[in-house]
């Protein structure tokens, strides 16, 4: 896949320099010639007539990168056989056709032709699988660094920063053509001579594309004649080459770098120093470096040789790059993370502050509710004060219209006559009394049942109260716990902010019944004020009607007299029985035991009176 991927990358900008109107779009018989080129390179057998054949459905007009992708993957890339064509070759062919349109170096320009073509292979190989090819600034940046290490050229991070801030490095990355023509006016090429900017290159070319994970001179000990010669190694994942000079033309062998395979490090002998050896199954080669640092650079490359091959992978800087590309990745995700966490936790803080500010004005209604209910206490605590100065006040009254009775009985002996008609008065009196009894007994009751309902209401209140403290609390807890459930805190939060609104219309209804509540008492106080009142003056006019009848009255007068007075008294003494189980019942309500305290005092002082007439 890799060499597929790498191959397609070539011959993409050889497809596109052949559209000369920049269209998407080229005619038959330039893939034709494209088609044979890569036949002859590839190594591959080429039949002319495919294309012809492939495209007999459509005109002769001209074909597109999609539609000459089907024949490209068909007759060509399923065909390639790694091994037996030059990947070389096939970019130099494709550099040909793409330079020639897209490649224009000014005058003084730094790169040859042959470091040109070297630079867009390795542009290739550091460049995303994505078309258009461009090259991110991190790769571009640790391209040149690699260049200038190698030239021993220190490129500061103000060069770096001064050639990825021209107009032609977009944010994306920028193109191949882009990328050479910075490079032929960059300031790491100033004072630096064309040969040592070409050896670089070279270097690594070779080291990234041709994937050489070190190369230089050793000495190394022969195995017939056992002396030792200088010879030059290349090493590759799979393999170390050793040849006579760094010409790579006469190859005196190769050692496969295998499972079998393991390098160690040997003492000092024969006068040879900073020796180790590569053991494999058959042989044994022993190597002199120049320098302990050089045998351990080298023992550190083959290391990196043998664990590439037993993973399968055919080149170090492949997995560099795909480790690179991941770390972007990451980093981007990271980035989109953070700035995702940091917009969900505005909104929480927002939600947070709109949940507090509400909590704040239900604690303030909550405190007005409680001044209104201790203001309406006080309000009530001194009418039940004015009440008893009243009833204090009546019975005095009272008292001193009881000594003027006594005063005035023997001047109403006479009255007798007189009195009969008022009993009449008195039991019609009796009867409307009854009905004001059963008034206030029913007014009494239902002040109950509306003392009940606000009770009741008021628990409401509380529990719901102490539903939203909880609710607060369990928010505080959870606003601690955002960094290890946030997911799940934003469900909560939109639940509890359901249960919360829920619970503010509850309390709103709570309080609109308690209002209701409130004018219904009101209305059962004013009618039981009404009730007391017209007890209270029946009463009066009760004891007014009631006189003692003096002795020496006819005898007829004096034996009916009686009995209607005892029948009125046992009237009255079952109406107070009655009155007085009503008043037990609503023992709360003081003023009901001061109308019995008045009217067991209206009792008692008449008892005198029917003693004397018996």
């Amino acid at each position: 896949m890799a060499l597929r991927a790498a191959l397609l990358k070539s011959i993409w900008y050889a497809f596109t320099s052949l559209d000369t109107e920049d269209s998407g779009k080229v005619s038959k018989s330039q893939l034709k010639v494209l088609s044979h080129n890569l036949h002859s390179v590839l190594r591959i057998p080429h039949d002319p007539e495919a294309l012809e054949r492939h495209f007999s459905d459509d005109d002769d007009g001209p074909v597109s990168t999609h539609g000459y992708m089907p024949y490209l993957n068909q007759f060509i890339l399923d065909k390639v056989v790694e091994g037996t064509f030059v990947k070389e070759e096939v970019d130099e062919l494709c550099w040909t056709l793409c330079s020639k349109k897209y490649y224009r170096p000014e005058t003084l320009r730094v790169l040859s032709n042959q470091d040109a073509l070297r630079l867009w292979c390795l542009f290739n190989f550091l460049a995303e699988d994505q078309y258009p090819l461009v090259l991110v600034p991190e790769e571009a940046e640790y391209l040149l660094r690699k260049i200038s290490s190698v030239m021993t050229v220190e490129l500061n991070c103000v060069d770096v920063e001064e050639f990825l801030s021209q107009d032609c490095v977009q944010k994306d990355g920028l193109n191949v053509w882009s990328f050479l023509q910075l490079v032929n006016s960059a300031t790491m090429s100033r004072g630096v001579d064309k040969d040592s900017i070409s050896m670089a290159v070279e270097k690594v070319y070779r080291e990234m594309v041709g994937s050489v994970l070190k190369e230089g001179y050793l000495w190394k000990k022969g195995h017939l004649r056992r002396n030792w010669t200088e010879r030059w190694f290349c090493l590759k994942p799979g393999s170390l080459s050793y040849f006579i000079n760094e010409d790579c033309k006469e190859c005196k062998g190769v050692i496969d770098m295998d499972q079998n395979c393991c390098v160690e490090v040997l003492s000092d002998r024969e006068g040879k120093r900073c020796m180790f050896c590569v053991k494999t199954l058959n042989k044994t080669f022993e190597i002199s470096a120049s320098d302990s640092r050089q045998r351990q650079e080298w023992i550190t490359a083959i290391q990196t040789a043998l664990r590439l091959s037993a993973e399968g992978k055919s080149s170090l800087h492949e997995e560099l790059r795909a480790r690179r590309q991941e770390l972007r990745e990451e980093r981007d995700r990271r980035r989109a993370f953070r700035a995702e966490e940091t917009r969900r936790l505005q909104e929480l803080q927002g939600e947070r502050e709109e949940q507090l500010a509400e909590l704040e004005l239900l604690k303030e209604a909550q405190r007005q509710a409680r001044d209104s209910l201790r203001q309406e206490e006080q309000r009530r605590r001194s009418q039940h004060e004015e009440l008893q100065k009243t009833l204090q006040r009546q019975l005095q009254e009272a008292e001193e219209a009881r000594a003027n009775l006594h005063a005035e009985v023997t001047v109403r002996d006479l009255e007798v006559e007189h009195q009969r008609r008022r009993i009449k008065e008195l039991e019609d009196l009796h009867c409307r009394l009854q009905d004001a009894l059963d008034q206030q007994i029913r007014a009494r009751q239902e002040e109950e049942t509306y003392r009940y309902t606000q009770t009741r209401l008021l628990a409401e209140e509380e529990e719901k109260v102490k539903s939203l403290l909880a609710l607060q609390e369990e928010q505080e807890v959870q606003l601690l716990q955002t960094q290890r459930e946030k997911q799940e805190l934003k469900q909560e939060m939109e639940r509890k902010s359901q249960a919360l609104e829920e619970a503010q219309r509850q309390v709103e209804k709570i309080r609109a019944s308690r209002r209701r509540v409130d004018q219904d008492i009101a209305a059962a106080q004013r009618k039981l004020r009404q009730a007391s009142t017209s007890v209270k003056h029946w009463n009066v006019q009760m004891n007014r009607l009631m006189h003692p009848i003096a002795p020496g009255e006819r005898r007829s007068s004096s034996l009916t007299s009686p009995v209607r007075a005892s029948s009125v008294s046992e009237i009255e003494s079952r109406t107070h029985q009655r009155s007085e189980r009503e008043l037990h019942k609503h023992k709360s309500f003081d003023c009901g035991d001061n109308i019995r305290y008045v009217e067991n005092m209206d009792f008692s002082n008449k008892l005198p009176s029917d003693s004397d007439d018996q």
